[in-house]
Formats: C-alpha cells, sequence, structure tokens
C-alpha cells in the first residue's frame, strides 16, 4: 500500500518542482533540472534515454497546453465582463426596463419582478457580468439584477 502512494507522490513531486524548473532551463530537460540525488530518488535513473526523452516532450507539451488554457481562460473572462455607461439618465427598474450602454450593447431587466426607483442619475457606472445562471449588471446605486442581451 505504502508504494502504491509513493510513486504517484514522487510524479506529483516531479511535475510540479522540476516542470518550471525545466522551463527555465530551456530544452535541457529533466536530467539536467534534478541534482543526480533528486533524479535518483525519483527512480528517473531506472528510465531508458529513450523513456527520458519522451517524459521530457511530455512535460514540455503539458507546460504548452497549460499556458494555452490559461491564455483562452483569460481571453474568456475578458469576454465574461462589460464595463461602461449607461448611455442617457438611467431612473430605475420598471419590470422590463431596456438598458443601452455607450458601448453600444443593449440589456433588458430579466426579472420584471425587479423594481428599483431613484432619483434619475445621467451615465452612470455600468457593469454586465456573465456567470452561471445568466448576465448580472450593476449600475451604480443599484442592487445587481439579471438582465438578457438585446438583439438588433
Amino acid at each position: 500500500m505504502k508504494n502504491s502512494f509513493v510513486a504517484p507522490a514522487l510524479f506529483c513531486a516531479l511535475v510540479f518542482f522540476a516542470v518550471p524548473h525545466l522551463h527555465a532551463q530551456g530544452e535541457g530537460g529533466i536530467k539536467q533540472a534534478m541534482s543526480p540525488e533528486e533524479f535518483h530518488k525519483a527512480g528517473l535513473d531506472k528510465l531508458s534515454d529513450e523513456e527520458l526523452r519522451n517524459l521530457d516532450r511530455w512535460l514540455r507539451g503539458d507546460r504548452e497546453k497549460t499556458a494555452k488554457k490559461a491564455s483562452a481562460k483569460t481571453s474568456k473572462a475578458k469576454m465574461d465582463l462589460i464595463v461602461s455607461r449607461v448611455n442617457g439618465s438611467f431612473g430605475g427598474l420598471s419590470g422590463g426596463t431596456v438598458i443601452e450602454l455607450e458601448d453600444g450593447t443593449a440589456w433588458k431587466q430579466a426579472n420584471v419582478d425587479d423594481r428599483f426607483r431613484g432619483s434619475p442619475v445621467d451615465h452612470p457606472g455600468a457593469a454586465v457580468i456573465r456567470g452561471v445562471f445568466g448576465y448580472k449588471m450593476r449600475i451604480e446605486g443599484v442592487p445587481e439584477f439579471y438582465v438578457d442581451p438585446v438583439r438588433r
């Protein structure tokens, strides 16, 4: 039981600690990234040269995949947030309110039961956030509420 835990633990340690060091080393490979003692303790000295090359390729590929995923998440996050201002005056929510923003997008109040009356404010700041359950809008001085995009 103990040995079945040690191998995955060593592999995880290898990936989390050696991979960033490999990146700093460039194309040197796992053997150059680790001390001889670390290399031996990880059991990598039992691998053939071909197996080590395959491991090095896999580690490089995994870093590239991780970087692409991180880049895609960053791009998606930018698309999931709109920050603008209301195009004109905003006086509140009446159940079917359509809000046009200065960026050219328009949003309709999704829940007709959401009501809010306040003093009209010229060009208040607004943000639309895409979440798991749809789009939420935040306007200065107003509790957040769900909206749907208006198709033009």
